[in-house]
């Protein structure tokens, strides 16, 4: 290249880099940076941060990272959300200027994560275009549809006698080990085939017990639909105290999409455990039982989220099923009674059923659905309530026998008939029962069918009975999902299908043997006679 024409080359390109720094102007960026003045468990104490607001996420050193939660004059009072024994005091803390956040959207889908969205199934990192607050405010009364659809659950029990609809809110509450995650575990197996996607939301739970809940959600296909959000036992209070909050943004999401979407928090009773600690560790005042005065608030903001949105907003709807962990069958306390008042109903699962080996241990008498009977199939609602009143005065009467009180024939037959109620209201575990199967069950309940059936021949005659099911004329069937009354023509043809299915179980009535009186001779009555004497 010409010596004059390689000039000309850089004389342009230097003018054109003069008209750039000419017209840039450089923008200073204030950092603002404060330091720890303490460091106790799962929190820091901070200062030098006058800017920071309340909810803010702080960074500390080795990316650890924190949520301002005391915002007081002269210092901050900050949870943190990771590994913390690095930190000392006089290390610097950096404001972000964003709130805590989680990414959502269809590639969290099948994973499991923390609530800070990191991975938990080593199928590497979660790939997201989206990221929503975890804590936002729930949909305005008049963005709110009526509760009109039935969320399936697949148990008998609940569905026709404590049913629950899309966009409610209903508690599960017992004592331990008294079957609380099962339920919730088998409503999430039912939704394969009514296309609601699942959030499990565990909180603080062991680890095994994750560990078994992912794999019976795997091992059925559920985590198809599933996402789980898991904190475990070990892990900081304050993960524990946001993981809800993260899981109902997950939620919303596919609800602002139009989707059904179905929430369990398992269980809250951790949740509200671990706030109770971060409250007294940042010196706020306890109230009752220790809580901070703020406890039912945090719970109500959380469940308020749980609704069905207007069609013109997209017609979704999430609903939610916390869970809560009783002590010695007190309902009363202060937790459970702050939950009830929140939501629309509740579960509540009876030890002493458990003990006895009805499971689901579930206690009619003391479980109510204050919205699901509105959004009940119509065939249930034709049976349900009869159903429901039987069982009570069964169980009423019951008591009775146990001191050996002589019965009418009116009380004998109610007992039988409430103790085939019983029998079959059981389910084994994570077995779903299909509606259609349901209804036949409950309307051969109501006609009795049953009642000639022998106890131990129950759990036979019910597996006979559902699968006689698909006898049934498929128009009929249709009209069972269709929420449309079953017409007297309908009832006969399901009523005969059941008759059949179970004739064989009832017992055989034995040949009665007819013997002639035996005719005495004279000598044989005098023989007899002394014999006698």
């Amino acid at each position: 290249m010409e010596p004059e024409r390689l000039k000309d080359v850089f004389n342009n390109a230097f003018n054109e880099i003069n008209q750039v720094r000419k017209s840039s102007t450089p923008t200073l960026t204030p950092r603002e940076v404060g330091t720890i003045l303490t460091v106790s468990t799962d929190i820091a104490n901070v200062s030098g941060l006058p800017g920071v607001g309340y909810e803010e996420i702080v960074k500390f050193p080795g990316d650890v990272f924190g949520i301002a939660f005391n915002v007081d004059e002269k210092e901050v009072g900050v949870i943190l959300l990771g590994e913390y024994s690095h930190l000392h005091a006089g290390d610097e803390v950096e404001r972000t200027g964003r709130v805590m956040d989680v990414s959502v959207g269809e590639s969290l889908l099948g994973r499991v994560i923390d609530p800070l969205g990191r991975p938990l199934d080593g199928k590497g990192p979660v790939i997201s275009g989206k990221r929503l607050p975890i804590e936002r405010s729930s949909a305005p009364i008049m963005d709110r549809a009526p509760v009109t659809v039935p969320l399936q659950t697949g148990i008998k029990v609940i569905d026709a006698l404590i049913p629950i609809g899309r966009g409610q809110r209903e508690l599960i509450l017992g004592d331990r080990q008294t079957g609380k995650t099962a339920i919730a575990i088998d409503t999430i197996l039912n939704q394969r085939d009514y296309n609601v996607l699942c959030v499990y939301c565990a909180i603080g739970q062991r680890a095994s017990a994750v560990a078994r809940a992912v794999a019976t959600l795997r091992e059925k296909g559920a985590m198809d639909y599933t996402v789980v959000v898991v904190t475990e036992g070990n892990d900081p209070s304050g993960l524990t105290y946001i993981a809800p909050y993260a899981a109902t943004s997950i939620a919303e999401y596919f609800m602002e999409a139009g989707r059904d979407v179905l929430i369990v928090y398992d269980d809250l009773t951790n949740h509200a455990r671990a706030y109770r600690e971060l409250s007294l560790l940042l010196r706020r005042p306890p109230g009752r039982e220790a809580y901070p005065g703020d406890i039912f608030y945090i719970h109500s903001r959380l469940l308020e989220r749980a609704t069905h949105l207007l069609g013109e907003l997209g017609g979704g709807s999430l609903t939610a099923l916390p869970i809560i962990e009783t002590e010695a069958q007190n309902i009363s306390a202060y937790i459970p009674t702050n939950l009830i008042s929140i939501t629309d109903g509740q579960i509540y699962l009876s030890p002493s059923l458990f003990e006895l080996g009805v499971l689901p241990a579930v206690d009619v008498g003391k479980s109510v659905s204050r919205v699901g009977g509105k959004a009940q199939l119509a065939v249930y609602r034709e049976v349900a309530g009869a159903l429901k009143l039987a069982y009570s005065q069964f169980e009423e009467l019951e008591a009775f026998t146990r001191f050996g009180a002589r019965l009418d024939e009116n009380t004998r037959k109610i007992i039988e008939h409430g103790r085939r109620i019983r029998a079959l209201l059981k389910q084994p575990e994570f077995s779903p029962v299909p509606v259609p199967e349901q209804i036949v069950i409950l309307l051969a309940l109501d006609a009795k069918l049953f009642d000639s059936v022998p106890l131990d021949r129950i759990i036979d005659a019910e597996h006979s009975l559902r699968a006689a099911v698909a006898d049934i004329p498929a128009e009929v069937r249709e009209r069972f999902n269709a929420d449309a009354e079953l017409s007297d023509r309908d009832r006969e043809i399901i009523l005969e299908i059941a008759r059949k299915a179970l004739e064989r179980f009832r017992p055989e009535s034995k040949p009665v043997t007819i013997t002639k009186p035996e005719v005495k001779t004279e000598a044989k009555s005098m023989q007899e006679t002394k014999e006698n004497v």
